[in-house]
């Protein structure tokens, strides 16, 4: 039996692992133990018929080198990350000796080993060797993805055929050659009977000695010939590469819009007749999510929840000193009343919990919770396990610090001293939570934890519960960031919340967009109730409508602070936070009569969401951008969504412009990188402003004006014509 085959050199091609022409990709993984021939190849996938690709002993390359595939992660150490529906560029370097033709196929394997769906690749420039096709996998689970490097007789004859023919050298020879291997071609398992009718009509062309030879010639390399070997194509020398991991989770994990709140506040109000605040509660909190709704956020997210620790308790402003009535910062978890596992009892017992996740869900939110790792010196933990803290030499538990800061209300875990046990109840505690239906847990400082101890855990919940989120609050050295994320947190905050100029953005987006994209998965936060920068501080509306923008419309994850729409933006002398941080007292608002006024930006916030869901372009990572502008002041980039090779739908194409000087109204003229956005530079294109309705001509070089203080951005669809 020949060799493996299959072979194209038409228009990318692919077909689905369901459809009845479905050529099957090689099963092997890599070439195995270097001391062993590469095994057979099997015919129930890409390849047409079972192949061997020999490997000399001691050798590490298969028969044609198959080299850098990715995505992978450190080697394959960790799984590349996607969502359902999220195109995947897979990438390889493949090259062969000699002048012969050579081809790669891009495929995905299903968690059940079957292939998934394939590709021709492309090479990315000519002269790189450096191929690349995408895919997108259609369901969640533990996919895989491999190349597959094959020597392409079609290719190499029609090469020299055409070469040799036009110049009148061995044309009858080349002629008879062409045909032989259309007659291979035209014998694979699974071509149609169209097909073979097509291959056939061209054999009896290229033998036709009553016809020229360029017309022979042309019979043999007809665009109905490329089309069925584009669909089926003939390979020899198959050669696959190692199949690598692709974990494969819900859109939620790349694509929400978040909406933090402290439940206390909701409904919170002060008691004149006895003194004192009284706290909101679940119900309460439960009033506010309509609203949260119709401003097209997907996800509520709670601070803590639990009884908050007496000793040492924080007062107004992170100060020392606290009043007997002052609630007490939520991260200073456990006190009689219970720990982690515990509710406050001012906001409501378990069924009023379960009641406010149902409401939750009746408006389209998920509810996401806040997990800090930490305990009150009264937390239960305390006493019940001083083994989980560090003890210092007076016999003191050390209270967490992060000089100059100091929480003396916190005592942070020592994991070292009885993991098994800590590992043990912190599971617990979030199995706890998902059986009461949270979905999503943000993540207090993982940075202060060990790495392996995040692996663990995520990996324990996920394979049980695989549609749990995990959103990573870590703002620390990059190298901690990046592992964090590759060990299993779906997403990550990130340094976009000091990111103002131009170039800095531009930079740090496209480390975000590229190099860390299969794994790392941004959620960009123009504030939190930890950070207010000097940005906020006195920027005023302006800038917290050009952000908005900024984090809404760069990456597929974003979230706000409740206050944000409001512009809240006093900041505690000498800090980078809030006066009067809701971390330490209730802070109850008045949104309606906000809106009322015209003071809020909910509007805008609504529109920026109904936004990113009527455009995919918005929902994914990769496929941005950068565009010049004459003024640094202005940042251009277009996000730009093309259907994977195995994807129905329409390209969809967004163009952003932002004025990032909040303080002035700015000119420029912004100029479009016509190719990368998949057009020439003469063509003329239509756009219409998603946030007023405008519509313009646009081109290569366009004028822009806008006013930070009425309309801080474009944000454009592009409609060609």
């Amino acid at each position: 039996m020949s060799p493996a085959q299959d072979r194209s050199t038409g228009a990318r091609r692919t077909r689905r692992a369901d459809s009845s022409t479905t050529p099957a990709p090689a099963a092997a993984e890599g070439h195995g133990d270097a001391a062993e021939p590469l095994e057979a190849l099997s015919a129930s996938g890409v390849a047409d018929e079972p192949a061997v690709a020999a490997l000399a002993a001691g050798t590490q390359l298969g028969r044609i080198p198959v080299l850098d595939v990715g995505p992978v992660v450190d080697g394959g150490r960790w799984p590349a990350r996607a969502v359902v529906g999220e195109p995947v560029p897979i990438t390889a370097t493949v090259f062969r000796e000699g002048h012969d033709a050579v081809a790669a196929t891009a495929v995905l394997v299903r968690p059940d080993g079957a292939v998934g769906a394939w590709a021709r690749m492309a090479l990315t420039v000519p002269g790189t060797d450096r191929h690349e096709a995408v895919l997108a996998p259609d369901a969640p689970g533990d996919w895989g993805l491999r190349v597959e490097a094959w020597s392409d007789p079609y290719g190499t004859w029609e090469h020299d055929a055409t070469i040799k023919i036009g110049a009148g050298v061995d044309t009858a020879l080349m002629l008879e050659e062409g045909a032989r291997v259309l007659e291979r071609a035209l014998e694979l398992p699974g071509r149609s009977d169209t097909d073979r009718k097509v291959l056939s009509e061209a054999v009896t062309g290229l033998r036709d000695t009553s016809r020229p030879d360029e017309a022979r010639l042309a019979a043999g390399t007809s665009r109905a010939v490329h089309d069925v070997l584009a669909d089926l194509p003939l390979r020899d020398a198959v050669t696959a590469s190692q199949t690598y991991r692709l974990r494969v989770e819900r859109e939620r994990a790349l694509f929400s819009s978040w909406y933090e709140f402290f439940p206390r506040s909701e409904g919170a109000h002060f008691d004149e007749e006895r003194g004192r605040w009284v706290s909101g509660t679940f119900a309460t909190a439960a009033r506010r999510l309509p609203a949260i709704a119709a401003m097209g956020f997907d996800v509520a997210y709670l601070t803590p929840v639990h009884p908050i620790g007496r000793v040492n308790r924080k007062g107004p402003n992170n100060s020392l000193e606290s009043g007997p009535l002052d609630p007490g910062s939520p991260y200073a978890i456990g006190a009689a009343e219970g720990g982690h596992d515990a509710l406050h009892p001012d906001l409501g017992t378990f069924a009023d919990f379960e009641a406010f996740v149902g409401e939750a869900r009746a408006h389209g939110l998920e509810v996401a919770l806040d997990i800090a790792l930490q305990a009150a010196p009264d937390h239960p933990w305390v006493t019940e396990h001083p083994e989980w803290f560090t003890t210092r030499a007076d016999g003191s538990i050390a209270y967490a610090e992060n000089p100059p800061k100091k929480y003396q209300d916190i005592y942070p875990l020592n994991f070292d001293n009885d993991p098994d046990g800590i590992y043990a109840e912190i599971l617990r505690i979030i199995e706890l939570w998902v059986s009461h239906g949270v979905t999503l847990f943000r993540v207090d400082n993982p940075h202060t934890k060990p790495v392996q101890f995040w692996e663990w855990l995520i990996r324990e919940v996920n394979s049980r519960h695989p549609e749990v989120v995990f959103l990573s609050e870590a703002f620390t050295k990059p190298a901690m960031m990046h592992t964090l994320a590759k060990v299993g947190f779906q997403q990550s905050y990130t340094y976009f919340t000091w990111r103002n100029a131009a170039w800095e953005l531009r930079e740090y987006l496209t480390q975000l967009t590229t190099e860390s994209a299969h794994y790392m998965r941004p959620n960009f936060w123009p504030t939190t109730h930890d950070i207010l920068t000097p940005t906020m501080q006195y920027g005023g509306p302006a800038a917290f409508k050009l952000r908005a923008v900024l984090a809404a419309t760069m990456v597929p994850s974003w979230g706000i602070y409740t206050g944000y729409e409001l512009v809240e933006h006093a900041a505690r002398p000498g800090a980078e936070e809030q006066l009067d941080n809701e971390k330490y007292q209730y802070r109850p608002r008045d949104f309606e009569r906000a809106e009322a006024e015209g003071r809020s930006l909910a509007p805008l916030l609504r529109r920026l969401n109904e936004v990113r869901r009527e455009h995919r372009a918005l929902q994914l990572l990769r496929g941005t951008t950068f565009h010049a502008a004459d003024d640094e002041n202005f940042i251009a980039y277009s996000r730009r969504f093309v259907p994977a090779a195995n994807q129905e739908g329409q390209e969809d194409h967004v163009i952003v412009v932002v004025n990032l000087d909040p303080h002035a109204v700015r000119e420029t003229t912004v100029h479009v990188d016509m190719p990368a956005v998949g057009m020439d530079w003469h063509d003329a294109y239509e756009v219409e402003d998603l946030l007023t309705g405008a519509v313009w001509t646009w081109g290569a070089h366009n004028y822009v004006r806008l006013d930070p203080f009425t309309q801080p951005a474009h944000v454009l669809h592009v409609r060609r014509r």
